[in-house]
């Protein structure tokens, strides 16, 4: 890629919350901006399970990039996927051949799927983290449902009619939350031989409870919300084996032909890019400013990041902390292309964290306040409503969430990208 301006050049890797974040605070400093992502569109991770359990649709949470930079004249979208970083020469490699030099690069590519080692469990036990892996995940939970109906072995029948998450994070809850409304809820009434009764739902968490960053109480009260929904809620027990038949929770074997996993991520490949130092989860151990040590004009951001703030205290790899981050960093590159004094040193403003449970259900802790039930269901919705991009995606998630409030109606139970039915035999020939 040629340079056109004598301007210093910002390349940012990854449009997520961090990445998108930073390109929009510094369209106002005398920098050029190039933002190259694998995928044309900023996608609000936090929802992406609501398109596994059929709430959503994939448009609702996703944005093209390009319509969100369209009036910020400093930067422009490089459709590609990164392949490595040459820190030497100031460029980034990508899989389409290109070489984009930078004189500020930053990196917020985020997280990957952990399976500690049992990386094969991965064909068994999908993740959510791209609208591709939603859109898989809701259609192996659907035609679950689908083919129970008309499955006359019990056994079999049973197993279509058991999920299992893998979890007990946010993500986990809320998966396992949705999935009890919709199978409880949601669905059975299009079904004449599914009850609400029919359906297993497991969450298995390693660790002692569920929500661990959560305090003990919202943690114990979310137990008991997800039980009051149908429910099995395993706390202490480990998953020692995922295979196409179930898994194997501690040694009892539990035949389940739908497993989710929700139980840990690693950071992307930056930390291989950069031969940088990183920590046992691979993101790049980072200065208070955010710069690689010995690289101080690349910056990592993000669940690609290991920063402890000027308190100590470890930034989460949560999605404010990320939008924080961007900003901060855009501010750095701003003050160092203005020859202006750099910024105080990042302090993380930890404005809470909130989980959805079900229907009316939730939990939320502001450090000053928790709420639980309704009052926290509704926090959250707003909060999720807020960050949204775009006026019409906010509208019609509003909407949509208004809808399956009063109804318990999922509107988006399409099965796609999967075969709902065996492939056809070949005829034979007539005699």
């Amino acid at each position: 890629m040629q340079r056109t301006s004598s301007r210093p050049h910002v390349v940012i890797v990854g449009a997520g919350f961090g990445g998108l974040s930073a390109a929009k605070d510094l369209a106002g400093a005398p920098v050029d901006v190039t933002i190259i992502d694998r995928h044309n569109y900023h996608l609000f991770q936090p929802l992406l399970y609501q398109v596994a359990t059929a709430s959503l649709s994939p448009g609702e949470i996703a944005q093209p990039i390009r319509s969100i930079l369209r009036a910020q004249a400093n930067a422009r979208v490089l459709l590609d996927e990164v392949s490595g970083v040459d820190t030497a020469r100031k460029t980034v490699r990508t899989t389409g051949g290109q070489s984009v030099p930078y004189d500020y690069l930053v990196i917020s590519t985020g997280a990957r799927h952990s399976y500690f080692g049992k990386d094969h469990w991965e064909a068994f036990a999908p993740g959510i983290k791209t609208i591709d892996d939603a859109t898989r995940v809701r259609a192996k939970i659907l035609l679950a449902f689908e083919r129970a109906e008309g499955e006359s072995n019990k056994a079999k029948r049973d197993a279509l009619l058991t999920f299992v998450v893998v979890g007990g994070g946010p993500t986990g809850v809320e998966m396992a939350g949705a999935i009890a409304e919709l199978a409880r809820r949601s669905i059975v009434a299009d079904f004449r031989s599914i009850t609400p009764h029919c359906s297993r739902i497991f969450l298995v968490e390693a660790g002692p409870r569920l929500l661990p960053t959560f305090p003990e109480a919202l943690s114990a009260e979310t137990k008991r919300a997800l039980e009051s929904m149908g429910v099995e809620v395993r706390v202490g027990a480990s998953v020692t084996d995922i295979t196409a038949d179930g898994v194997m929770i501690g040694p009892a074997a539990t035949p389940a032909k739908t497993v989710i996993w929700a139980a840990g991520v690693r950071a992307s490949a930056a930390g291989e890019w950069l031969k940088a130092s990183c920590d046992r989860a691979g993101r790049v151990i980072v200065s208070s400013d955010f710069s690689v040590p010995g690289h101080g004009d690349v910056f990592v951001i993000g669940d690609t990041a290991a920063f402890n703030d000027v308190s100590g205290q470890m930034l989460p790899g949560v999605a404010p902390a990320a939008k924080q981050a961007g900003p901060y960093v855009a501010r750095v590159i701003a003050a160092r292309a203005t020859r202006a004094p750099a910024p105080s040193p990042f302090r993380y403003a930890d404005y809470g964290n909130l989980a959805t449970i079900g229907h009316s259900k939730a939990v939320a802790d502001f450090g000053w306040a928790r709420l639980t039930g309704f009052a926290a269901w509704a926090m959250w919705s707003l909060a999720h409503v807020y960050f949204l991009i775009g006026f019409r995606n906010r509208f019609v998630v509003a909407a949509s969430w208004g809808w399956s409030y009063l109804t318990y109606q999922r509107g988006v139970r399409l099965i796609t990208g999967s075969p709902a039915m065996p492939a056809k035999q070949p005829m034979s020939e007539a005699a």
